[in-house]
């Protein structure tokens, strides 16, 4: 069916309708800056880890995801975490962790013990060697950290990335268990 436009105004307002809208879902298409900002969100997203990675890598024979774990470990209480909780806060599933964890304990730097809570659960336990990896590493991400993500932006700007995250709900801490 052939619809009929009456104005120049219309036109254009109807154009721009069907532009920035599925006609089958009503789904509207992101407008140039919704375009960008999103680029620019997922480009961060997908890109950022792998350069953070890469001197991890290749100063400390480490995988990003290794890193989070043993950092996260580091930072615990005792130096333990129930294994479900750990795989939050490093941003994988529990196989995923399960499979790193135990390369970790192969090298010597991560154990697994019952929790003495609930036995139901398993802790995962920083060693000593573990926590002298980490401790070394740290410099080697922290440096990657500030020459990739805090140095280029401003006071404004890192506080602009604390309230998006926060609206976004992308913190570990801003996630159901």
């Amino acid at each position: 069916m052939l619809e009929v436009i009456p104005t120049l105004h219309h036109f254009r307002l109807e154009v721009k309708r069907r532009r920035y809208s599925d006609p089958v879902t009503a789904t509207p298409w992101l407008g140039p800056e919704e375009k960008e900002a999103w680029t620019g969100l997922i480009s961060m997203v997908l890109l950022l880890p792998g350069q953070l990675e890469a001197p991890l890598q290749h100063e400390a024979g480490l995988t990003l995801f290794e890193y989070m774990t043993l950092s996260h470990l580091s930072e615990a209480p005792e130096r333990r975490i129930r294994m479900s909780g750990l795989a939050f806060l490093a941003n994988g599933s529990l196989s995923r962790l399960s499979n790193v964890v135990t390369r970790l304990e192969r090298r010597g730097w991560v154990r697994r013990t019952p929790d003495p809570d609930d036995g139901r659960y398993t802790l995962a336990v920083l060693t000593d060697a573990g926590q002298e990896v980490v401790v070394a590493a740290a410099p080697v991400h922290v440096r990657s950290v500030r020459e990739l993500v805090l140095d280029p932006l401003t006071k404004a700007d890192r506080q602009a990335l604390v309230r998006i995250a926060a609206k976004l709900r992308v913190r570990p801490g801003d996630q159901p268990r």
